[in-house]
């Protein structure tokens, strides 16, 4: 399954992603995957990331992960303005054309 969040942050990507890879454990953990992480070209506090978790048990582990959710805050994101969207199994992905 796919989950796009849309996030805001206070410390800019950079800081977002040395967090995501100092916690790549978590994510073996949860069964995810980045597919794709990057800040908005005209703001670098505001970002948008698209996970696979290979299960719905990943997801909800990682929704209920309290230290992941500190190191989170940590990084800058602020969870009040993070938007969680699930998205349909039907996708396309990496097509040249």
């Amino acid at each position: 399954m796919f989950v796009k969040i849309e996030q805001k942050l206070s410390k800019g990507f950079n800081s977002w992603k040395e967090m995501m890879l100092a916690n790549s454990e978590k994510l073996k953990k949860y069964g995810m995957t980045i597919a794709f992480a990057g800040a908005d070209k005209e703001d670098d506090n505001a970002m948008t990331v698209v996970i696979h978790f290979e299960s719905p048990e990943g997801l909800k582990g990682f929704g209920g992960d309290a230290e992941l959710t500190q190191a989170r805050i940590d990084s800058g994101v602020i969870m009040d303005q993070s938007k969680m969207t699930m998205m349909t199994d039907e996708s396309v992905m990496n097509h040249k054309g």
